[in-house]
């Protein structure tokens, strides 16, 4: 299974205001491990970044002026993506962006490209995937890191591709604990040519073993003491059911 760890950052909230992508950060896992490809850009958005969004990710105005437009990476990014599963936290403001970005080009030029990313790519929301792993806490980014304990003390500002990193560790603990990120060391040679020292750590996340608590005679004694005066409180005990015991004031379960 081939999977596209991806990130993106912008000049603003919305494309539906004319907010534009300036940043897409993405690395390629394979059946779970990473085979050491990445994708990653900065994009000249042809229009001004908001400073709110500039103290989110640091990246300015001036910084942009010499890089690309969108048209111009856009076959070398679509040929990244295609056909893989995109694993993206919070993957509707990502596509949602990504898909406004091919609606220009296609307004520009004339033909069709990506189109919407969902006609041509899986997508795994990590958000959803968290919202419904651990209910009613918070699960952005940084709270999973600390909840699955992974280091994320180099996270300053934000950034596409380091984001991506922290995404695709967080990813494959929330899924089953396998960091396939680690390599050998000959395959970590190479990965940290090919990536320019992107640093990706093992996980430990042995279950161990579950110790078993007996209780003393005098608890079991306090324990039976408490049933009864729930039988003589309520005419019947619920434990008793699962026992097949019962008091002076419940009948046995059948």
């Amino acid at each position: 299974m081939r999977q596209i760890v991806l990130d993106t950052e912008t000049t603003g909230i919305d494309p539906r205001e004319g907010h534009r992508l300036i940043e897409i950060g993405a690395l390629e896992l394979v059946n779970r491990r990473f085979t050491g490809r990445t994708y990653h850009q900065y994009i000249n958005p042809e229009r001004e970044v908001e400073a709110e969004a500039i103290g989110v990710h640091g990246i300015t105005n001036e910084f942009l002026e010499d890089k690309p437009v969108f048209a111009e990476v856009a076959d070398a990014f679509w040929e990244f993506v295609r056909g893989g599963e995109l694993v993206i936290h919070n993957a509707a403001f990502d596509v949602g962006f990504i898909d406004h970005e091919f609606k220009l080009l296609l307004a520009a030029r004339g033909e069709p490209r990506l189109g919407p990313v969902a006609e041509h790519c899986r997508i795994l929301d990590t958000l959803q995937l968290a919202r419904e792993r651990h209910p009613g806490q918070r699960n952005n980014l940084d709270a999973l890191c600390k909840r699955y304990e992974i280091d994320n003390g180099h996270r300053v500002l934000h950034g596409a591709l380091l984001d991506a990193e922290i995404l695709a560790e967080v990813y494959l603990a929330m899924t089953g604990g396998q960091t396939a990120l680690s390599l050998d060391a000959e395959e970590a040679a190479d990965t940290q040519a090919m990536t320019g020292g992107l640093s990706i750590r093992r996980l430990s996340l042995s279950t161990g073993s579950l110790r078993v608590v007996r209780p003393a005679e005098a608890e079991l004694a306090a324990h039976q003491t408490k049933l009864e005066q729930i039988r003589q409180a309520a005419g019947r005990c619920h434990w008793d059911a699962l026992t097949g015991q019962a008091g002076e004031g419940g009948d046995a379960a059948p």
